[in-house]
């Protein structure tokens, strides 16, 4: 039969009708991001020794990173009595008392630190220098108007220390002591980072002192501390003397430990860096306890 040119075009279109509706569906094709969640960690505190109760009330503690010695100041009378009971004594990094007074004759020592080859350590209105072999009392430095004298640290050998009473922080370059700061009320705590920037824990918590003498507040919970350390990259390990110790960085605080209940005080603070040890003089408790730092 003879197909007409019309009947070829219906054939045409109805084919290409077909194929087109068989064809498969276009589909977009899609991909799915995974999300990764990072885990915030809690700084934690774990226990790991303690010393025996004869470091009778021991209000701080100092690690010597080069020798490997622990010094702890013992107060033994009243915090701001002149009776000579106060000493120094050495411990090792297991919590063994190693030297029960390796200074003795102090009145009421508080806050300790090393420089140029000598040993400092706070005396009620004395910066007493040591012998660091031998643990003789080379000189005691009589501080103008001090009123109670508390914490130190050192920094490229100069000596930096607080007047609790006085709300001042002092320095001694190794012949002189002059005033950095006033104003600071019930100032305690004092670290020096390795900047040579100077922070201070007092009434308003958490400061910088600035050159100027001025300051600004890092951190305003944590008023009326203690115990100060540098962690470094913006932290901070900071105690209240009743029973606290804090973790201080750019997010807030985070309380670590709290022992009120159990009547521990949570003094001066030392530090093993190299590995993350927090040492916790307890005053009262008459012994050192040493914690492992997780963070």
């Amino acid at each position: 039969m003879k197909t007409t040119p019309f009947k070829l075009g219906l054939l045409g279109l109805s084919t290409a009708f077909f194929f087109a509706n068989c064809s498969s569906p276009k589909t977009e094709e899609t991909t799915e991001e995974e999300v990764v969640v990072e885990e915030v960690k809690t700084p934690t505190l774990t226990k790991i020794w303690e010393t025996d109760s004869t470091l009778m009330t021991n209000e701080s503690v100092l690690y010597d990173k080069g020798t490997g010695k622990i010094y702890v100041s013992n107060i033994e009378g009243e915090p701001d009595g002149k009776d000579g009971k106060g000493s120094i004594a050495i411990i090792d990094k297991e919590g063994k008392v190693v030297t029960q007074e390796w200074v003795k004759g102090l009145d009421a020592p508080k806050g300790m630190g090393i420089a140029n080859g000598k040993f400092y350590v706070t005396d009620i209105d004395h910066l007493v220098e040591v012998d660091l072999e031998s643990g003789k009392i080379l000189k005691k430095h009589k501080v103008e108007g001090a009123q109670f004298l508390n914490d130190l640290d050192t920094h490229d050998g100069k000596v930096y220390f607080t007047d609790m009473r006085a709300g001042k922080v002092h320095l001694f370059d190794g012949s002189t002591v002059s005033t950095l700061s006033e104003g600071n009320e019930s100032i305690n705590g004092i670290a020096v980072g390795q900047d040579g920037k100077v922070y201070g824990l007092d009434g308003s918590g958490l400061k910088m002192l600035n050159e100027d003498g001025t300051s600004s507040n890092i951190n305003a919970t944590v008023t009326g501390g203690d115990g100060l350390v540098i962690l470094g990259d913006g932290n901070y390990i900071a105690s209240r003397w009743a029973g606290e110790i804090y973790f201080v960085g750019a997010e807030g605080e985070t309380l670590l430990l709290d022992t009120k209940a159990d009547k521990s005080n949570t003094a001066d603070l030392g530090f093993i860096p190299e590995e993350n040890i927090v040492l916790v003089p307890t005053f009262f408790k008459n012994k050192v306890v040493a914690y492992k730092l997780d963070y």
